[in-house]
């Protein structure tokens, strides 16, 4: 199994680096869009646009389509049926297509009283403008289905560069539309840039396909096994979904109640919170999921615990610094980032007040990003939808009692608590499951991540402290200076205390930057 974890670590550094490619690039995204409108009802508008869009995505796609089309394709090649999977793909592929644009043509004509129903508190011209830019993104709901598709096939043959560079590609185009086209077109302008980048996004991924040799054709043939295999995985993760969406939903209507720019406040403090969450947690998922469910498929249950918990703990091993540096260096990289134009301090206070107690729950979320894949894996996605429900009702009961309180901070910190509570669901759920999964080990590596991060936060809050002492000055360069040195001290501080403990994750970290190809 030492290739199989070399190769995860290759697939996991590569998806690293373009997803931090693409991350850098949705960041400037960001920045264009608030330094051209800053944070007002015009972006809560915008950021409101994409709830029927993603909503429709997220149920018919998004995390449901990968997390059964992944073991069950890949289930086929493991036993050299090759032509049945891309049969059930077929099959697949179809009813994704016919629905879909069902769904488009409803939305598109109902899109005004879902729209009242979802901010109830955006005034009456910003309802309007939601409506018009939610008419523009729906074109990108159709690509982004294909691109699921696309995304499901080239992981399962343990491709995943096409899939990265289509998301770089994604937020590129979007960034250029929208600087090039915002004087005539206004926000709208991204709206479209938006459309245009989930075309190219499935453009780039074209000629991985072929190289892997995909085979389609339109069949709506639903008593294929593989598809009916597919669906039985898809539907309980849709109902998870559908309620993880109405989270969002409850979310984003106290909200809208709470003043202009506060939606856009929230939406930009999670952005930022998620960060590491995609860069670090995403990618070892996503490289380790085809590996899990390829043992699953070979009934090798001891490796697949192993996997399981090592992908648990480098997570947290990243995930638990990065929510206490973030902390630490919070206020001026939101500043260094996104304080120009029409983006002013106080914009700057909101969204690091909510980034704050969003970070409560980083290293939760990111683990989840493992955990939730070792049960679709085993082709049992109904526990994580049950464990979604739970926390997603503690979620929407502390969102309305503490959002009137405490505004976005309250939003943030239900967000945070419900997380948490999520991954302890699913960690005892996966040692009922599967048996031990090293909790342990788990433990002792969240303990020794935890207690170096407090050092990590104490030194490097007091160095930034000493910097501002010594040169109390302002502006980009003095913020640039302030963040970069916080960051390298850190990182440096937190490096040496784990390697110390000589961690076995610390080696799948290291090994995936060092970049140790097999």
């Amino acid at each position: 199994m030492a290739h199989t974890g070399k190769h995860m670590a290759r697939a996991a550094f590569l998806l690293m680096v373009t997803v931090i490619l693409s991350r850098v690039l949705g960041y400037g995204r960001e920045v264009a869009l608030y330094t051209l409108f800053g944070q007002n009802y015009i972006t809560d508008a915008y950021r409101a646009a994409f709830s029927i869009p993603d909503l429709i995505y997220m149920l018919l796609v998004g995390g449901a389509l990968s997390s059964a089309l992944i073991p069950v394709f890949s289930s086929y090649l493991a036993n050299d049926q090759e032509e049945e999977g891309w049969e059930a793909f077929s099959v697949l592929t179809s009813w994704v297509l016919v629905i879909i644009l069902v769904l488009i043509g409803v939305a598109y004509f109902y899109t005004r009283p879902l729209m009242i129903m979802l901010t109830p508190g955006l005034p009456e011209q910003y309802i309007t403008l939601a409506v018009g830019l939610t008419h523009i993104m729906l074109v990108q709901t159709f690509f982004m289905a294909l691109n699921g598709l696309a995304m499901g096939i080239l992981n399962s043959y343990q491709h995943f560069a096409a899939p990265a560079l289509g998301s770089l590609i994604y937020n590129l185009v979007i960034i250029i539309v929208g600087f090039l086209g915002f004087e005539q077109l206004g926000i709208a302008a991204f709206s479209y840039g938006v459309a245009l980048g989930a075309a190219l996004n499935l453009a780039v991924q074209i000629p991985a396909l072929k190289k892997v040799g995909i085979r389609y054709r339109f069949t709506l043939r639903a008593d294929h096994p593989g598809f009916v295999s597919i669906v039985g995985l898809m539907v309980p993760v849709m109902a998870g979904l559908g309620v993880a969406q109405l989270n969002l939903f409850v979310t984003q209507n106290i909200a809208s109640h709470l003043g202009s720019g506060v939606l856009s406040s929230l939406n930009l403090a999670q952005r930022i919170m998620n960060l590491p969450v995609g860069i670090f947690a995403v990618s070892i998922g996503t490289a380790i999921f085809p590996t899990l469910a390829s043992l699953i498929a070979r009934g090798d249950m001891k490796e697949f615990r192993r996997y399981t918990s090592l992908g648990i703990r480098a997570t947290l091993l990243l995930g638990v610094p990065a929510s206490l540096g973030l902390l630490v260096v919070g206020q001026p990289l939101v500043s260094l980032l996104f304080e120009q134009g029409e983006f002013t301090g106080n914009m700057v206070s909101a969204t690091t007040l909510a980034l704050n107690y969003y970070l409560v729950g980083l290293a939760a979320y990111a683990c989840m990003q493992v955990a939730v894949r070792g049960f679709y894996a085993l082709k049992a996605p109904i526990i994580p939808v049950v464990a979604a429900v739970l926390a997603i009702m503690v979620n929407v009961v502390l969102s309305w009692q503490l959002g009137y309180r405490w505004g976005a901070p309250g939003l943030a910190l239900a967000y945070s608590i419900a997380g948490w509570l999520d991954l302890f669901i699913l960690l005892a759920a996966l040692r009922w499951k599967v048996g031990p999964i090293g909790g342990t080990k788990i433990l002792n590596s969240f303990l020794i991540s935890l207690g170096a991060s407090v050092i990590m936060f104490l030194v490097v809050g007091g160095v930034m402290e000493g910097l501002s002492t010594l040169i109390p000055l302002t502006g980009k360069g003095y913020q640039l200076l302030l963040v970069g040195l916080g960051a390298t001290t850190g990182t440096l501080v937190y490096a040496v205390i784990v390697g110390r403990f000589k961690l076995e994750e610390t080696q799948l970290v290291m090994g995936m930057l060092r970049r140790r190809w097999a």
